[in-house]
């Protein structure tokens, strides 16, 4: 895994922080911050309105739906923070384990959330990189947030106990993981594969490689697909 000497640093921009509240109060998210392995802040964007009414958005021009985030309200924002900007918006590169990996590379991270109709198109000059979570749509980008949060932290050195841990998870080489099993050892008439409870753990490690493949080849053939698979 990667080596880090300093904190990792995150900064998430939004017009909902008590979204965030309980999610990173929790679990490995909570205690890498009490390790001091990652600093995470929320700031809301209504921080830099300049008008009684804290407005950050406004109407379309030409028309439509909705409201727009406005350009200089999050430029405003931006210019207080130094790290690797990233604008959360589904028309951004779609988020995955490898782009996950990279960005454990980043001293800094600043996450932008949207929200309502969208963002003015000169916000997207303001920012390092746009990135979607899938094809699919959500009120804001407050819930990527957290996933993205949660896939790069999980992956700094001291989070997870075991660095085997992270290898052998799903989508680490860009195929599924293998079954799981666990006691008791036969339920209602489903057993556990003979070859587990052998204790050959060479045989065992074949099997969890040839069951990972032939699971990736059924449910996600696509990644089957990427170079890294027979890296």
């Amino acid at each position: 895994m990667f080596s880090r000497l300093t904190t990792m640093k995150i900064e998430i921009i939004t017009l909902f922080p008590k979204l965030f509240e309980s999610v990173f109060s929790e679990s490995l998210i909570a205690r890498a911050q009490r390790q001091k392995i990652v600093e995470i802040k929320i700031h809301n964007l209504r921080n830099w309105a300049t008008d009684k009414h804290k407005t950050v958005d406004d109407r379309p021009f030409g028309g439509g739906p909705g409201m727009i985030l406005k350009v200089d309200i999050l430029d405003r924002a931006l210019k207080n923070f130094s790290g690797y900007k990233i604008l959360l918006t589904p028309q951004g590169k779609v988020f995955n384990q490898q782009l996950a990996k990279k960005l454990t590379q980043k001293e800094n991270l600043v996450l932008i959330c949207g929200h309502y109709e969208g963002y003015d198109e000169r916000i997207r000059d303001l920012v390092d990189e746009e990135i979607s979570i899938g094809d699919f749509v959500l009120t804001g980008g407050e819930i990527p947030a957290m996933a993205i949060v949660d896939t790069v932290v999980r992956l700094l050195p001291g989070v997870v106990g075991k660095k085997e841990s992270l290898q052998e998870e799903s989508f680490a080489a860009c195929q599924l993981e293998y079954p799981q099993y666990t006691r008791p050892e036969n339920y209602q008439g489903k057993t556990v594969p003979p070859v587990l409870l052998s204790g050959n753990h060479a045989a065992i490690k074949k099997w969890r490689e040839t069951q990972a493949k032939l699971r990736t080849k059924l449910r996600r053939p696509d990644l089957l697909k990427s170079p890294k698979l027979h890296q």
